[in-house]
């Protein structure tokens, strides 16, 4: 058997001093908050994927402008290895009549400190909050799709 980690991206988009996030159902039905986030799919660039992400999740268009970090996380109850891009960027607009993913309940704008007082998906969702607070960036140039 061949192992795989599971790709996924993140987006962290601010906005005066509050965060995108989305309020979703984990695997046992709770609702919890994480970024807009998502699976990398087949053929996709990791920048494809994180615009498409966010539009799925939250109906907002997601103009990535910088990448925060790269995260691999072991989920304790599974042993799954997750591996993390998580982008910055801005939401330049906005879908208000299109269905949002299932699972899904609603995307809000939250605080730091909001968001740190929720149930949150994983603690991926904590460290790429506190790594873009501490102003880590890096240029979108490190990625190369060949």
């Amino acid at each position: 058997m061949v192992w795989t980690p599971r790709v996924t991206v993140a987006a962290i988009s601010e906005r005066n001093g509050k965060f995108l996030v989305v309020e979703e159902l984990d695997a046992h039905g709770k609702p919890v908050f994480n970024q807009p986030a998502g699976h990398l799919e087949d053929g996709e660039s990791l920048l494809d994927a994180v615009v498409r992400e966010v539009l799925e999740e939250t109906a907002h268009h997601f103009r990535p402008s910088a990448l925060c970090g790269l995260y691999r996380w072991i989920e304790p109850r599974s042993g799954d290895t997750y591996l993390r891009a998580c982008f910055i960027g801005d939401c330049d607009g906005h879908e208000p009549t299109q269905k949002l993913d299932d699972g899904i309940i609603a995307a809000h704008w939250l605080s730091a400190a909001d968001i740190a007082d929720r149930p949150l998906r994983s603690p991926l969702v904590q460290h790429c909050l506190d790594d873009y607070l501490a102003g880590r960036r890096y240029p979108l140039d490190v990625l190369r799709d060949l």
